[in-house]
């Protein structure tokens, strides 16, 4: 096999881990670890490597944005609940300079009138919602054909 040609960082906001627990109309059925799992197979099919973390916490998540700057070539973030409020979180991806794509698993936009605030979407490349486990599928074969541009 090819040397894998890139580094996806996949960021998973708070309460993503209660994924399998959570109303499936929303967020389907699937539990974090299988979403994971089919997120690495679609890695190893477009031959790059990712690093996968979840986190609850702001704080870690752009800590980790931080760190992997320099390591990641572009993110796939679903920043979950703090996509309608976190500032801090749209400036760290502003700050970073590496290309970042937001994923939701529901449709954001037809959900209660907070969840359709985005503060992040417009410091990402691109914003995919509403297509479940496909969200994150469509997030990292898109930021795997930006760079290839």
């Amino acid at each position: 096999m090819d040397k894998e040609i890139y580094k996806i960082l996949v960021l998973h906001g708070p309460n993503l881990n209660m994924l399998g627990s959570r109303d499936p109309k929303f967020y389907g059925r699937l539990t974090l670890d299988k979403l994971n799992k089919i997120l690495r197979q679609k890695a190893k099919e477009l031959n790059v490597s990712l690093k996968i973390h979840q986190f609850n916490s702001e704080e870690k998540i752009i800590k980790t944005l931080h760190r992997q700057r320099k390591i990641c070539d572009g993110v796939v973030i679903n920043p979950a609940a703090f996509t309608h409020y976190s500032y801090a979180i749209r400036d760290a991806i502003d700050l970073i300079k590496i290309p970042v794509v937001e994923v939701h698993l529901s449709n954001i936009y037809e959900r209660e009138d907070f969840r359709k605030i985005s503060v992040t979407k417009d410091v990402c490349i691109h914003q995919i919602y509403g297509k479940k486990e496909n969200s994150y599928l469509e997030g990292l074969e898109y930021i795997v054909n930006y760079l290839n541009k």
